[in-house]
């Protein structure tokens, strides 16, 4: 069976083993110093005290006796009031006893004692006022009566006396019992520890420590032939060593892996673009050339020719969204010029006037006074201003408020900057994904492509800017866009 288990089962095996053994060594041992301290406790707490109770007992019975004796010698009256002092003594003692025994026995022979002394105190009061009436012959009758009577009364003192010397005697056997299991225990039980520590150590020498050091010199070469001072150690360093290459090439290859999904998702752009660009910018390009036609040839009242402009601008829109998404993967510079954020803000609340008030969005611009011009390309801000507004909407299911607040502040890395806030009143974006929502093709639709919030924050950087998302769930969304002005635009003049 031994031969059956396995390493890790024998080494356990034996671990166990010493354990258990250890463990009842020390439950014994616990066990018998409890043991000895109940004894002492009970010697000390009940025999000990009875025991002196009894003694006193008898002394304070024999000091009376022979203050008697002197009485009857001499006549002193000075040896009846030793003789009261002694008989209190007695009484008090008596109670004592009475208190500090533990057995039915004891309390049996406490009674007698008393019933006794009772009688004897009777008998002993006969005969001494026969002594002080001078009738010495009848109180030396009577003495030899109550003579008889004293004898009774001491040997049942000594008995009591007797029975707490037996206690004490009986405790200090049953310890030295005690005592002597412990010895037999502990001669049985250390030389099972060191069989055991023996077999354990050999399995640790011959089937652990042998096969680490083979295993350490054939993972070092090096050291072939000389000695190593710390197998363990070795292999430690050079397992860690092992792990730490591994862990590295894990890591490059959870890079190539991920560069191979990018690339992957950007030749996916490519073709996607590709076929967009096809697919859709003819038929725009048809439908603007209509249009066109269209406002120069008709007559037109003024609320359709501003439906047409509006219509007009709707397509530009789209072919602007078409061309970002073919530029995403090959991204253009930008085309910058003079202009304001706050006309760009005005511009895309224009644009977006209709989709607004179909979703049922109500638009609340903050401004003191318009922004100061930027190098920017318009378009582009439009843009990404456009995909705020829209994911807004999208978030506002049923309608809300869309708050647009302007301002300047100073920024420690970008100086001097123009800020838009953009907060909706939607849910909220849940903290888990925050840190993802800027990710290509990363989104919460069902139907989106996961580019939009990506293309807005290139766009943004593309600009020296940054854009932020503050959001908490149930209290809505805010973006931060943060611009530089013209003096801190180094890029501008490069």
């Amino acid at each position: 069976m031994w031969k059956g288990l396995s390493l890790r089962a024998r080494v356990l095996a034996l671990l166990a083993a010493l354990i258990i053994t250890t463990l009842v060594g020390g439950l014994v041992t616990l066990w018998h110093n409890e043991a000895m301290d109940s004894l002492l406790a009970s010697l000390v707490e009940k025999n000990v005290a009875s025991f002196h109770a009894a003694e006193e007992l008898e002394a304070s019975l024999l000091r009376q006796k022979g203050f008697l004796t002197y009485f009857f010698l001499d006549g002193n009256p000075a040896w009846l009031k030793e003789i009261d002092k002694n008989n209190q003594a007695f009484d008090e003692w008596l109670q004592q006893a009475r208190k500090s025994a533990y057995t039915k026995s004891m309390e049996e022979l406490i009674g007698q004692i008393e019933t006794g002394y009772q009688q004897y105190l009777k008998e002993r009061q006969k005969v001494i006022a026969l002594y002080k009436k001078g009738k010495k012959q009848e109180g030396a009758r009577l003495h030899q009566e109550v003579r008889q009577q004293f004898a009774v009364l001491l040997d049942l003192c000594s008995r009591y006396k007797l029975m707490h010397e037996y206690a004490i005697a009986r405790v200090r056997t049953e310890s030295q019992a005690r005592a002597r299991f412990i010895n037999a225990f502990a001669l049985v039980a250390m030389p099972a520890v060191g069989i055991l520590g023996l077999l354990l150590a050999y399995i640790l020498f011959k089937q652990i420590l042998g096969p680490i050091r083979r295993l350490a010199l054939e993972t070092n070469p090096a050291n072939v032939g000389s000695r190593v001072p710390d197998e363990v150690l070795a292999l430690s360093h050079r397992v860690h060593s092992l792990m730490e290459n591994m862990d590295q090439t894990q890591i490059e290859l959870e890079r190539s892996q991920e560069h191979l999904a990018q690339a992957e998702k950007w030749a996916l752009v490519g073709k996607l673009a590709a076929g967009a660009a096809h697919s859709i910018r003819n038929p725009l390009t048809s439908v603007k050339m209509r249009l066109w036609s269209m406002n120069r040839s008709l007559d037109l009242a003024v609320p359709q020719r501003e439906d047409l402009e509006a219509i007009s601008e709707e397509i530009r829109h789209i072919d602007s969204i078409v061309s970002n998404f073919l530029q995403f993967s090959r991204p253009q510079k930008l085309q910058r010029e003079k202009i304001s954020p706050s006309a760009v803000v005005d511009q895309t609340l224009k644009l977006m006037h209709n989709r607004l008030q179909l979703y049922g969005v109500t638009v609340k611009l903050i401004r003191q006074v318009m922004l100061p011009e930027i190098m920017a390309d318009p378009e582009q801000l439009r843009e990404v201003l456009v995909n705020l507004m829209v994911n807004a909407c999208e978030a506002m299911v049923g309608g809300g408020e869309l708050t647009i607040q302007e301002g300047e502040g100073e920024d420690e890395v970008l100086g001097r900057v123009a800020i838009i806030k953009v907060t909706d009143t939607g849910p909220g974006i849940p903290a888990t994904i925050q840190e993802q929502v800027f990710q290509p093709f990363f989104s919460t639709k069902e139907e989106g492509t996961g580019l939009g919030l990506s293309i807005a924050n290139r766009i943004v950087k593309d600009h020296g800017g940054r854009l932020a998302l503050q959001s908490r769930e149930g209290r809505g969304t805010t973006f931060t866009i943060t611009l530089p002005f013209p003096e801190e635009q180094a890029w501008a003049t490069s």
